[in-house]
């Protein structure tokens, strides 16, 4: 008899694939998802901890599901991720109806935690080892597996190809909640892919915590392996359609992985490269290892390559010691490059982590009065950035549709939406001519 999952995502990309991974292991006990918690078996919450808000909706999120746990006292509640990994004992504290606790690198033994729960054998699971060799024999069984097939309407997955950072950024949470930096044999990763097409998946995106670094640590291939050569590789598996990465490091990024956007035809023309700052001063201060000058250098030789790519980035504002003239260096910079997007945030002490401890604060109001003047001028950017491809073709391959309507993407990561024939599903890649532009979309007539 089939039971009811329910999972609960926060966060980034990597927990989205994670939670799919759960999917996909949980079906193998009979376990399928479900839309809401009141229906559900196993209800897991995987957690982000890079910004204290996720946090306080994963908190906010458990005292609501507490009823539900009172009325069917057989109901599982599991906290995974960055927060059960980082705050394990806190949740048991604050929440102490929680089943299982289950860090980053511990997701592969949910099942048998969930075996010891119905034996009676415990009363609560906690795995939270950061053993990133536990990974890679993980890995490998759930391919042999073969995870079960998509939804119809899906064409795009996420592959991980590595856990883990070894960069120590001052500010950022994740050596500490997803561990050591390894990387995943090619041939497995090849194998998935593989799989995935052979279900009907036209897009990949390769996913790590740095990709850019992809086996020069802890790489477990016999040869060693760039990310620029599992690009090539990847590209070369017959039926995937398009190709995409994240997340970069600048530093890491090589000659040789910049000529692969005009060398891999399905590698889309779409670089997320987070830069955090523009000031040197807070680069240093963040530990981030490259310079304004180094990463400017970069950003050219990309456009140099391809000049139709669209470069996206992350900012900090309000980094400790960030003063008013640090802060002028990163509008500079922001005009400079003109990204077509951008994640921009304030900063917020995260535990564990050396910025935390760092002193010259910068007041919330300023904070915020910088993040609202960055982020008005990246709207006009991008305004101005989609205004270009007004009137041109551009290929959309479609994510959603109905009504005589469609949304798509195009390969430079830009949605568009446009007026189309029921015949038009997801995954299907249309010429759309591009007639309006707005801050965050385009609009357009199929060619």
């Amino acid at each position: 008899m089939a039971k009811h999952l329910y999972i609960k995502t926060f966060g980034c990309q990597m927990n989205e694939r994670d939670s799919e991974i759960i999917e996909q292991l949980l079906a193998r006990s009979d376990y399928v998802l479900v839309s809401e918690p009141q229906t559900a078996d196993l209800i897991l919450i995987n957690t982000c901890s890079i910004r204290d808000k996720a946090e306080q909706k994963v908190y906010s999120l458990l005292g609501q599901l507490a009823p539900l746990k009172k009325e069917n006292p057989q109901l599982k509640i599991g906290v995974i991720g960055c927060v059960a990994q980082q705050e394990g004992d806190k949740i048991c504290k604050r929440a102490p109806y929680v089943d299982m606790i289950v860090g980053t690198q511990q997701i592969y033994r949910i099942p048998s935690m969930l075996d010891r729960l119905a034996d009676g054998q415990t009363t609560r699971e906690i795995a939270t080892d950061l053993e990133g060799s536990f990974i890679i024999p993980a890995f490998q069984k759930l391919l042999r597996g073969k995870p079960p097939s998509p939804a119809p309407a899906e064409f795009r997955k996420f592959v991980t190809i590595m856990q883990g950072c070894n960069n120590y950024c001052s500010y950022c949470v994740v050596p500490s909640t997803r561990g050591r930096e390894i990387s995943r044999p090619v041939v497995d990763i090849v194998e998935e892919v593989r799989i995935l097409i052979e279900q009907g998946i036209k897009e990949i995106t390769l996913l790590g915590q740095n990709v850019n670094s992809y086996g020069q640590t802890n790489a477990v291939d016999e040869h060693p392996v760039s990310f620029a050569d599992l690009l090539y590789w990847v590209a070369e598996i017959p039926g995937l359609e398009r190709l995409r990465f994240t997340t970069s490091n600048p530093k890491d990024l090589s000659e040789k992985l910049i000529n692969c956007f005009a060398e891999i035809d399905i590698l889309c023309p779409h670089f997320h490269l987070p830069v955090q700052s523009g000031s040197n001063h807070i680069l240093q201060k963040m530990d981030r290892k490259y310079t304004r000058e180094s990463y400017l250098e970069k950003v050219a030789a990309l456009r140099e390559i391809r000049p139709d790519i669209a470069l996206a980035t992350d900012i900090i504002v309000g980094f400790p010691g960030e003063s008013d003239e640090d802060f002028t260096q990163t509008m500079d910079l922001l005009e400079t490059v003109r990204f077509h997007g951008s994640f921009s945030f304030k900063y917020s002490d995260r535990p564990n982590t050396r910025s935390a401890d760092f002193a010259d604060k910068v007041p919330e109001t300023v904070k915020k009065e910088r993040l609202k003047q960055f982020q008005d001028r990246q709207d006009q950017i991008s305004l101005e950035q989609n205004e270009k491809y007004v009137g041109t073709v551009q290929k959309v391959m479609v994510e959603s549709g109905g009504d005589g309507k469609a949304k798509g993407r195009t390969g430079t990561n830009h949605i568009v939406h446009f007026p189309c024939s029921d015949d038009v599903h997801p995954g299907n890649t249309v010429d759309v001519q591009i007639t309006r532009a707005g801050k965050h979309s385009l609009q357009g007539e199929k060619a």
